[in-house]
């Protein structure tokens, strides 16, 4: 697979929907993940990301405007010891709940699937970050198999020796439509391309549709100390 330039990756289409990259950065001294989220409704634009504990919590910007906070209300991060979960949906409570009795990643999402967003059966992206002893990560993507709402598909991508300067992204829609159409593939392999959060923040923020995008959540983690640099940026607050 061709590496891409995260930059123009995001940007290739109006509406990739919700993305997560993971990967390391050049120097190869600190994990770096992102999240970032995109609406088309009344609904899903009146969203923000507020820090809570070590993770993010999404939150009504304006909550005389919000209608079903179902699958828009969530903890896209939560963090267990060394491990960082980053998902797009309430799975994040699910995965740390089964690694919590001792199940793996890929264990902990047998019991979900998809959304239930018919008719675009929104798939479920997440990702974990593994800190013990090194860097490594796994990604997953639960969705319908070819639109059908009785059968979901199920795949699991590790990384154990994360590359320098290089990352994987993945995302929920490959472009706009009705319905929207799911994520298809791999995740893609993408450069990190900076040691900088602040310029890796100002690459993805750029990069998203201007009309559509809504909020990011950006964080480093240093393979050594564990250190962690978090930036968040919403829409709503003139970021």
């Amino acid at each position: 697979m061709e590496m891409k330039q995260l930059g123009a990756e995001i940007g290739a289409t109006t509406y990739p929907g919700r993305g997560i990259v993971i990967g390391k950065t050049p120097d190869g001294k600190k994990a770096f993940t992102a999240y970032f989220i995109m609406g088309r409704s009344e609904n899903s634009r009146n969203r923000i990301f507020k820090e809570e504990g070590e993770g993010i919590r999404t939150e009504a910007f304006d909550p005389s405007k919000l209608e079903d906070p179902s699958l828009i209300i969530y903890a896209p991060v939560r963090v267990r010891g060394t491990d960082t979960i980053v998902t797009n949906g309430d799975q994040t409570d699910t995965i740390f709940e089964e690694m919590e009795k001792g199940r793996t990643f890929e264990e902990s999402l047998r019991g979900r699937c998809f959304e239930p967003d018919a008719p675009n059966y929104t798939p479920r992206i997440s990702g974990v970050l593994h800190m013990d002893g090194g860097f490594s990560y796994e990604m997953s993507i639960l969705k319908s198999n070819c639109g059908d709402p009785d059968a979901c598909s199920r795949f699991t991508f590790s990384y154990d020796v994360p590359k320098a300067g290089e990352g994987r992204f993945i995302h929920t829609y490959m472009g706009d439509g009705n319905p929207l159409p799911s994520y298809e593939g791999e995740p893609t392999i993408v450069d990190i391309p900076s040691d900088s959060i602040d310029e890796l923040t100002d690459v993805i923020w750029k990069s998203l549709n201007a009309d559509n995008k809504i909020s990011l959540f950006v964080r480093t983690i240093e393979v050594e100390t564990g250190k962690t640099e978090t930036r968040i940026l919403n829409k709503h607050l003139g970021d």
